[in-house]
């Protein structure tokens, strides 16, 4: 699977423009840049955006993480709490600390396996999915 935005988006054919590989740049970078488990806002992406292309607008910014998602290259997610945050699409789940929001990737081979089986068992092809956990961290006793 591509690893960045702008692989992801010469695979799918989709055209990029100086100022949507500054996006998309940042958007892949994010991990790497901000910690693992970053999933930026557009405000946040925004913020990083311009640091780097001042020109570059928000309703820009809106424009094209709304044309990466449709293009199924960015995942939206809506954790409780708020905002709309994004992420490259890959697979793997999320389990949310609902007392300080950290995020936690994971990926489960019995989870991705029992997901299967129930699409099965109803009679369908597993195209997509997206598992949120949320929970509380225990204290160390």
């Amino acid at each position: 699977m591509s690893d960045t935005i702008e692989e992801k988006c010469v695979a799918k054919g989709v055209k990029l423009t100086d100022q949507r590989k500054t996006i998309a740049r940042v958007i892949s970078e994010s991990k790497k840049n901000y910690g693992e488990s970053d999933h930026p806002d557009v405000d946040e992406l925004y913020k990083r955006v311009s640091k780097i292309d001042p020109k570059i607008s928000i309703a820009t910014i809106y424009r094209t993480v709304k044309l990466f998602e449709e293009a199924g290259i960015l995942t939206k997610h809506d954790f409780k709490g708020g905002k709309a945050r994004y992420e490259i699409n890959d697979d793997h789940n999320h389990l949310i600390d609902i007392r300080t929001g950290e995020i936690i990737e994971f990926v489960d081979n019995e989870i991705e396996e029992l997901q299967k089986k129930i699409a099965e068992k109803y009679g369908y092809d597993l195209v997509d999915h997206k598992l949120e956990l949320y929970g509380v961290k225990k204290k160390n006793n």
